[in-house]
């Protein structure tokens, strides 16, 4: 019987690390790390593979990946990736995952920041999109925001966010609306390194990245498969 992304969201150790990991963000003055951003990216994860036609199995893996992907941040937010994948490892064997998806899981989540990640497997692309994707106003976590803090500006602009996946054109599109409140500009100085590794994920998927920012493509990459 395969261990599902749901009975994962039950294990009370799993839940209490997640909510650490929230609470010291939250302490340092980070946005939003808890069950909204978690379960966007388990979600996400998970329908990217399945929309690009991968079996259920590695789908509910991709979910998985996402639910736990923060939890070294209960650590330090410096290499949490990392962290999070050495904490993980006893806790999903706990669980009853076989040991072959244990590993595929803590390697994705080990390797899910863009200052020290690479792109490992169709698990680890799937968990990179979904992860960068969620910028978004419900993230901010004090109101009013402090619009000095260019991580609470951005995000409070942003309305809206898709990720949209083409698999008979082979695109993964990451469609942001924002309003004044910031700028492309703002959005790029915290987002790019994050972008270019989306571009990674995305071709190691065999797709091409958009990013699209109020109806406008972004990054070239998208464009030259536009022009194609």
């Amino acid at each position: 019987m395969h261990i599902t992304v749901n009975e994962i969201k039950k294990d009370p150790k799993i839940a209490a690390l997640i909510d650490s990991a929230n609470r010291m963000l939250e302490a340092i003055g980070y946005t939003e790390h808890g069950p909204r951003h978690v379960g966007f990216v388990s979600a996400t994860a998970g329908r990217i593979l399945s929309e690009l036609g991968f079996p259920q199995r590695d789908c509910q893996l991709a979910a998985i990946a996402g639910w736990v992907h923060d939890v070294g941040n209960a650590v330090n937010r410096l290499n949490h990736g990392i962290s999070g994948g050495v904490l993980l490892f006893p806790l999903l064997l706990e669980t009853g995952l076989p040991i072959e998806e244990v590993t595929a899981i803590v390697g994705a989540v080990g390797n899910h920041e863009e200052q020290n990640g690479k792109v490992i497997s169709a698990l680890s692309a799937a968990l990179v999109i979904a992860d960068k994707a969620d910028a978004h106003r419900t993230r901010v976590r004090r109101m009013p925001y402090n619009a000095a803090d260019i991580h609470d500006r951005v995000n409070y602009s942003i309305g809206s966010n898709q990720v949209e996946v083409d698999a008979q054109r082979r695109e993964i599109r990451i469609q942001i609306s924002m309003d004044e409140t910031s700028s492309v500009m703002d959005f790029l100085e915290i987002y790019l390194s994050r972008m270019l590794m989306c571009e990674e994920a995305a071709g190691f998927l065999g797709c091409r990245f958009q990013l699209v920012v109020n109806g406008v493509l972004i990054n070239r990459q998208g464009q030259k498969r536009a022009e194609a």
